[in-house]
């Protein structure tokens, strides 16, 4: 399942589990991102529909209890619910570093982008006079942060539109410039990347969302391309990238008690009186710079300078975003 149809049915659970009323098929459409269409637009509504009846299957596969009726007798059109009573999982005692686990994977998929599809959802349903239930979707907000590509290339994908960036590798200096159909942006091995049609190369290809530089340029029209039927791009990406080689070391600094996650991946630990000397394994200064940052103040890097540097540069993006996010009063 491609990941823009799994964030849609993420998003109609959320939706049918967030009131007690059966939703109308045209209130979900209203409601869901995923499902916008143009009504009056005969085609348009068909292929709404023929998503909406492969979503219901799939969710009812899955073992989502989706119930069909009317919210009263005076309503002509079916509408839709999920049962609570049947959805709902009984108490789960958890072990401590079961627990952990379980945080740790909430934490992935509540990016900001889900996060605030779902909100937006729910201030529609309530616009429209539908009660929405406050317990049934606590926790959906910002918790990770990825790479700025990652909204405009997830939203391409979504609507199918072809897209614009510069692109750096490695051995080039300068960046170079690509046209892409996005498939879908996928997690592989910590990093995030898109899959799609390279239109300049008329083939499939893969790239790693923190060497997109500047801005994504969305170039064409909504529906523009289908993507290959049931293209797996976990596979994509695995066999683009090849096994991840970590032939650098990098020594950094980490505060006493503190960056557990990186005292595992060291293959030397050496203590101080300022703290840990930890040696890590890297396969470019990149990648290492965008797990370091996630300890904040607890590590500092110490060696080689193009790992700190590419820390500092990540830090500066993030402080950038921060002021643009505080200057629009945190819309996004």
């Amino acid at each position: 399942m491609s990941r823009t149809r799994t964030e849609r049915l993420v998003n109609l659970v959320i939706c049918l589990l967030s009131t007690r009323r059966f939703l109308t098929a045209a209130q979900i459409a209203a409601t869901v991102p995923g499902y916008e269409h143009d009504p009056d637009d005969a085609r348009d509504h068909e292929a709404f529909q023929r998503k909406f009846e492969r979503d219901k299957a799939e969710l009812r596969e899955l073992g989502v209890p989706l119930e069909t009726g009317t919210a009263s007798a005076f309503d002509a059109e079916p509408g839709y619910r999920i049962a609570h009573r049947e959805y709902a999982l009984p108490d789960i005692l958890l072990e401590p570093d079961e627990a952990a686990a379980v945080g740790i994977a909430a934490r992935l998929w509540q990016h900001a982008g889900l996060a605030a599809a779902a909100s937006s959802g729910l201030a529609k349903l309530r616009a429209a006079g539908v009660d929405v239930d406050p317990q049934a979707t606590l926790g959906l907000e910002p918790m990770v942060t990825v790479d700025p590509a990652f909204a405009p290339l997830t939203a391409a994908a979504r609507d199918r539109r072809e897209v614009g960036f510069d692109y750096r590798v490695p051995d080039r200096d300068a960046p170079s410039r690509r046209r892409l159909q996005p498939w879908g942006v996928v997690c592989w091995r910590g990093r995030w990347y898109v899959v799609g049609h390279d239109l300049d190369r008329a083939a499939t290809r893969c790239f790693r969302l923190s060497r997109v530089v500047g801005t994504v340029r969305v170039t064409g029209a909504s529906g523009a391309y289908e993507p290959p039927a049931d293209v797996d791009l976990i596979s994509h990406v695995a066999r683009w990238s090849g096994p991840v080689e970590r032939t650098g070391r990098a020594t950094v600094l980490a505060a006493p008690g503190r960056a557990a996650g990186l005292r595992r991946w060291a293959v030397e630990v050496t203590s101080g009186p300022d703290g840990d000397r930890l040696v890590l394994p890297y396969a470019d200064p990149d990648g290492l710079a965008g797990h370091l940052v996630g300890y904040g103040p607890d590590v500092r890097v110490l060696d080689p300078p193009e790992v700190r540097e590419a820390v500092i540069q990540r830090l500066k993006e993030i402080a950038v975003r921060h002021d643009e996010l505080a200057a629009t009063g945190g819309a996004r």
